[in-house]
């Protein structure tokens, strides 16, 4: 079977073979080249050495040189070249103590951690698959290449890869493999929460989220994310609800990223909004009551379920603006729409003009994660709230401090003292905009601003 080598990654490949190393692409981009994919990043391994490598190319960057991968830079692009290796002890479950290199290039692939991430690829020899990865391939199943339990006491990340892998192919797990990732499961409380972070994102955003349902069978998330075991022990006894909490989520998900795909959201606000689906009730199990009929109720689960998002978001180190957006859409995930625009004004200025589009796809996708009871009426509501919003942007009128027609600049040229209290005077007026969008002309501000803070012209402080 013959694959298509991106050009430069073949000259790299060339330039090795033609001064006498040998040299293969290896790993996922063999993988995601037999299945017809197309490759995220090229890898490369090579009998060559790390300072023999480095010899051979104008610009590397000792990338892991100690490990004997070496960065071959060809214009601003970077491509990892790994001397082939034989890892020693793992004693942090995790990195190997130390490597031996080796010119055996079935001792590299013994290493790796899954057969279909164990093919190596060169023009001149063809696929290398000593460990059948191309039959797991086939068999559409993930398994360990050698001992399972070996594999996952070496580095424990690879328990979640398994699952991750399986999301993102839609494959099964090998039996053996699946044993021994419920014994190892407890190890990954050794991993980093980013290492951690970067496989439940691919997991969660794969087309396949519900396999987090295997990883909590597999004991998985009991380590990384125990929240998510509450919420599929919650039920949800209530005609607007058909799943547990957690079922109901997973669902969510599902339809939020169907919609976001047909909408071309872009990968980031993707994986927020994939999170936020996940995330949207983790509040549920904590405000859980149950009356006297036995429906179950969850007063104040968007409150409770921010809070919560935020600590979990911040505990997977995950930056800034996805934590604020993710849990200002939990927040106003169960916000109750108005046919008045100047509620829709209102919400506008709280959520942020631009991220309103995404809570009405995080509300869509709570809707259609529910029973069917007044499903047509949840869904017609959230319609005509879309068209307000769109009805407020078409008349361009002032939901933010940005739209206003006055600024500080202005305050101050008419006589306002420079001080906290000019935060205090356009907030008022932007209130009173939000309101009568008509009012937004700079000398009808003015004018209000000179009757309701004329003590300001004297003293600010």
């Amino acid at each position: 079977m013959e694959i298509q080598i991106p050009e430069k990654v073949d000259f790299i490949l060339n330039l090795l073979h033609e001064n006498g190393y040998e040299a293969y692409a290896v790993g996922g981009c063999v993988r995601d080249a037999m299945l017809g994919r197309e490759p995220q990043d090229w890898d490369i391994t090579t009998s060559a050495q790390p300072e023999q490598v480095k010899a051979l190319f104008e610009r590397t960057i000792d990338t892991g040189i100690q490990h004997g991968t070496v960065t071959v830079m060809l214009g601003k692009e970077g491509f990892e070249v790994t001397t082939y290796r034989i890892d020693g002890d793992y004693e942090d479950g995790r990195h190997p103590k130390a490597v031996q290199f080796t010119n055996d290039l079935l001792e590299d692939l013994r290493r790796r951690d899954f057969t279909i991430n164990a093919m190596a690829y060169s023009r001149e020899t063809g696929v290398v698959d000593a460990f059948d990865g191309l039959g797991d391939l086939q068999r559409q199943v993930i398994t360990c290449v050698g001992d399972a339990k070996e594999r996952f006491s070496e580095d424990a990340l690879r328990i979640l890869r398994a699952v991750r892998f399986a999301a993102q192919l839609d494959f099964s797990i090998e039996e053996h493999t699946m044993e021994a990732i419920r014994e190892k499961a407890p190890t990954l409380k050794k991993i980093s929460a980013e290492r951690i972070r970067v496989e439940l994102d691919k997991l969660i955003c794969s087309d396949h989220p519900d396999h987090l349902l295997l990883a909590q069978e597999l004991g998985i998330t009991a380590v990384v994310l125990p929240e998510f075991d509450r919420m599929l022990a919650t039920p949800q006894r209530h005609k607007h609800h058909q799943y547990n909490v957690g079922i109901h989520c997973l669902k969510a998900i599902e339809h939020v990223q169907e919609a976001a795909k047909k909408q071309g959201i872009g990968e980031k606000e993707y994986s927020i909004l994939c999170w936020t689906a996940l995330l949207h009730d983790v509040g549920k199990p904590s405000c859980l009551t149950v009356d006297e009929a036995g429906v179950t109720h969850f007063y104040k689960h968007p409150t409770v379920g921010k809070d919560m998002a935020r600590g979990i978001l911040r505990r997977l180190r995950f930056d800034n603006y996805t934590v604020d957006l993710a849990c200002r859409l939990i927040q106003y995930h169960d916000v109750q729409f108005s046919s008045k625009k100047g509620k829709m004004r209102k919400l506008m200025n709280i959520i942020g003009v631009e991220w309103m589009p995404y809570l009405f796809l995080v509300i869509q996708g709570d809707i259609l994660a529910q029973s069917e009871y007044q499903r047509k009426e949840k869904l017609e509501n959230l319609a005509l709230a879309r068209k307000l919003y769109q009805e407020v942007l078409d008349a361009k009128e002032c939901v933010n401090l940005k739209m206003l027609d006055i600024n500080g600049k202005d305050l101050l040229e008419d006589g306002f003292q420079k001080g906290k209290c000019m935060g205090e005077i356009l907030q008022y007026l932007l209130e009173c905009v939000i309101e009568n969008p008509e009012k937004n002309k700079k000398q009808v501000l003015l004018q209000m601003a000179n009757e309701t803070f004329k003590q300001y012209k004297v003293d600010c402080e």
